[in-house]
């Protein structure tokens, strides 16, 4: 089986590195790796390669990073080395390009008589057909959805919408970030896909039901910044959605701070959103639309991460000061 991987980060990285591990004992070949172009990253804001890229050279596999697959030069080039690498499947893991038809209709395709051709196979970070999208993981744990899951699903020109192969559940615990989730995710993404591609005779690909759709949505920056007068429980989600990226934001007095951990408390506070209520060593109690927000890890720009006890020793809060009200088109602490 001549495979053609397409990924970029590190939760595609997981679906590489299984494929490799268990290639040359089941006769695969990757002979190309598609990846996004490097790009500025760390402090310095050097360019860095994907770690999907590294990983591909570091096996001295040919890696190829067009800029697009639909039309100019970059894409032209692209579909010729596609050609050339001679595919019987491309196996795709958050890739981050769209792949048109013209793409999906070059390998050859597995098992004869499949209609339509099963040329190309997606791994996704979600129980489909809920959160199909750009960014399934930090909205499933957003929404307080209670699990998730991996579906390895045969690829149409469609954002996520074609037949389902496999699919495997996995609950989401109480406390668990984006980053931390995704991580188990990368693990169980990368054993069901080898899974497939081992059983690829027996697979059964069963449309995705129509009820139940939902569009996880490229997370923006300005979402970031936490609105004092949502719930308790919204907000308490919405960082750990978007840990590690964009990390949830607030100011006070002009001064941005990231928030890293926070717990919604079951009790109310008889103060306006975004006043702190109670400034401690265990936490900074924020009162909230509903209920009150405990904030128990924190950044100053500039700074580390920091538990309430030490981030009070350097920014000493009291019971009464507020929180800004922030325009969403603020810059990102």
């Amino acid at each position: 089986m001549r495979i053609v991987f397409a990924g970029t980060p590190d939760f595609a990285a997981r679906s590489l590195a299984a494929l490799l591990n268990v290639a040359p004992a089941a006769g695969w070949t990757v002979p190309l790796v598609l990846t996004q172009p490097d790009r500025p990253a760390g402090r310095g804001m050097r360019l860095t390669a994907s770690p999907v890229k590294s990983l591909a050279l570091a096996h001295g596999l040919t890696v190829d990073t067009p800029t697009s697959l639909r039309k100019g030069p970059d894409a032209e080039a692209a579909l010729q080395r596609l050609h050339a690498a001679r595919p019987d499947v491309l196996v795709v893991a958050a890739y981050g390009l769209i792949l048109p038809q013209v793409v999906l209709d070059i390998p050859r395709g597995l098992r004869a008589g499949w209609f339509p051709p099963l040329t190309a196979i997606n791994v996704h970070a979600s129980l489909l057909p809920r959160w199909r999208g750009a960014a399934p993981i930090a909205r499933a744990i957003e929404a307080g959805d209670q699990e998730t899951g991996i579906t390895i699903m045969q690829m149409d020109a469609g954002l996520d919408t074609g037949p389902m192969l496999l699919t495997r559940a996995v609950a989401i615990g109480a406390e668990e970030t984006a980053g931390e989730l995704t991580q188990r995710l990368a693990d169980t993404g990368a054993q069901l896909l080898v899974e497939a591609l081992r059983s690829v005779d027996t697979l059964v690909a069963r449309p995705q039901p129509a009820d139940g759709v939902t569009y996880a949505a490229k997370i923006a920056k300005h979402e970031a910044w936490l609105d004092w007068n949502q719930p308790a429980a919204v907000l308490a989600r919405k960082v750990r959605a978007f840990d590690p990226f964009p990390v949830a934001a607030a100011a006070m007095a002009g001064t941005p701070l990231k928030i890293w951990r926070a717990a919604a408390l079951e009790r109310e506070a008889d103060a306006v959103p975004g006043t702190v209520v109670a400034a401690q060593a265990d936490g900074i109690d924020v009162a909230c639309g509903r209920s009150v927000l405990r904030l128990t890890e924190l950044q100053r720009a500039g700074g580390r991460r920091l538990p309430a006890r030490e981030f009070l020793a350097g920014v000493p809060l009291a019971a009464g000061q507020r929180f800004d009200a922030v325009a969403a088109d603020t810059a990102h602490a």
